[in-house]
């Protein structure tokens, strides 16, 4: 019925009706490589917060994939959202330790004025996402880990290839991509990290100091270290850059809702949830099982890949009234875009933070802004957004 090593002919460019699809006549569907589908809200709720049945470890996945120790074996089973305790739970209290409310509000004030730097910058007719939504991500992010400004050209690219190397399938030059990607960041984070180890910064606002020093768990390994900076670094870049791209892109598309944001910008909180959860910006998840289980009817044996269809379980509407409607004042909005349970995204309040501020001083400045409608798709299954956002932008009635 479908298969997501080989979707149907649309899926990557818009895969909801087909979500809508499996919601009603297969939420739990066994894939032709014996791997299974999930769909439902309530069985992903369920799954994420069971890490006795369900571990994220994907060794045994990631094997075939991209090679025994590959480099993109090595990345994508050391980083944070492959593994399980006791790695887990050291790395995310160092991160979470990192990113209190305090942390936060420290931050808000940069993060501000780089959106207005942006936003003065803008030519009439730029790319919302190359000269705005990609460019907010890495900057914050940049500043997290306190990497020189004049060093941050080449991490996009590399978090693009290292990232597009998640999706079901893959070409050799993909695969080789993600590869070269990963050495040429692990060499970068390398002599980083000798220089901050020579001139550590402030614990209170350097990211990559306090990994360096640990906590009273004890210290991260160097692969460890390594790894999850390069983690830190691609899991706030390309899902924000979609959050941020799809909201400018939704609005636009819904004239009724964007009007009612800009009368009650109050919505502007509500907006980011709806945002999430109708274009969720990560929209698979995955689990392997340690024991044979069964859902919705459907058995399964121990050692099976999960697919979690985050992209679905949003749209349920056994959870979601009218769920094929964006309505940016809904409530409640139990969406599962930053997943749950131990592994729920450490960097959720940080994200929604920059959406608000950008998308905010964006319409601020910009309400009457068009998009083009050679608009493009970002290619991708896993991570959903777009790769350009051609646009043209008037400014107090002036182009």
């Amino acid at each position: 019925m479908f298969d997501l090593s080989a979707p149907p002919e649309g899926f990557v460019e818009n895969p909801f009706p087909h979500y809508d699809r499996l919601l009603r006549e297969a939420p739990v569907l066994r894939q032709p490589d014996g791997s299974v589908l999930i769909c439902r809200h309530a069985d992903l709720n369920a799954i994420y917060r069971d890490t006795t049945l369900y571990i994220s470890d994907k060794k045994l996945a990631f094997a075939p994939k991209f090679g025994p120790g590959s480099p993109l074996f090595e990345h994508h089973t050391t980083s944070l959202v492959f593994n399980d305790p006791p790695l887990h739970t050291r790395v995310r209290r160092i991160m979470t330790s990192a990113l209190t409310p305090k942390a936060l509000a420290r931050m808000e004030p940069g993060l501000i004025d780089t959106v207005d730097r942006l936003l003065e910058g803008l030519g009439p007719t730029p790319d919302l996402i190359e000269d705005y939504a990609s460019c907010i991500p890495v900057q914050i992010i940049g500043n997290l880990l306190d990497v020189p400004m004049e060093e941050r050209g080449p991490l996009r690219d590399w978090s693009l290839a290292i990232l597009g190397a998640l999706e079901p399938t893959l070409s050799e030059a993909e695969l080789e991509a993600g590869h070269t990607a990963v050495r040429e960041f692990k060499a970068y984070l390398q002599d980083l990290i000798a220089r901050r180890r020579a001139a550590p910064g402030d614990p209170e606002t350097d990211v990559l100091t306090r990994l360096i020093a640990g906590d009273d768990g004890g210290q991260l390994t160097e692969i460890e270290l390594i790894q999850n900076c390069i983690f830190i670094l691609n899991a706030g870049h390309e899902t924000t850059t979609n959050l941020i791209g799809s909201a400018l892109a939704l609005l636009h598309d819904h004239p009724d809702q964007k009007a009612r944001l800009l009368a009650d910008p109050d919505l502007i909180g509500p907006c980011i949830e709806e945002v999430l959860r109708f274009r969720s910006p990560n929209q698979f998840g995955n689990r392997e099982t340690t024991a044979p289980v069964t859902i919705g009817g459907v058995e399964i044996a121990a050692g099976s890949n999960l697919h979690l269809c985050i992209g679905a379980a949003n749209r349920d509407p056994e959870v979601f009234e009218e769920p094929t409607k964006f309505d940016i004042g809904r409530k409640p909005n139990r969406h599962l875009a930053f997943a749950g349970g131990p592994h729920v995204c450490v960097g959720l309040t940080l994200a929604r933070m920059e959406g608000k501020i950008a998308l905010q001083r964006f319409l601020n400045r910009y309400p009457d802004y068009e998009i083009s409608t050679t608009r493009q798709g970002g290619g991708r299954i896993r991570f959903h957004g777009y790769a350009t956002i051609p646009a043209r932008l008037t400014k107090m009635g002036l182009t």
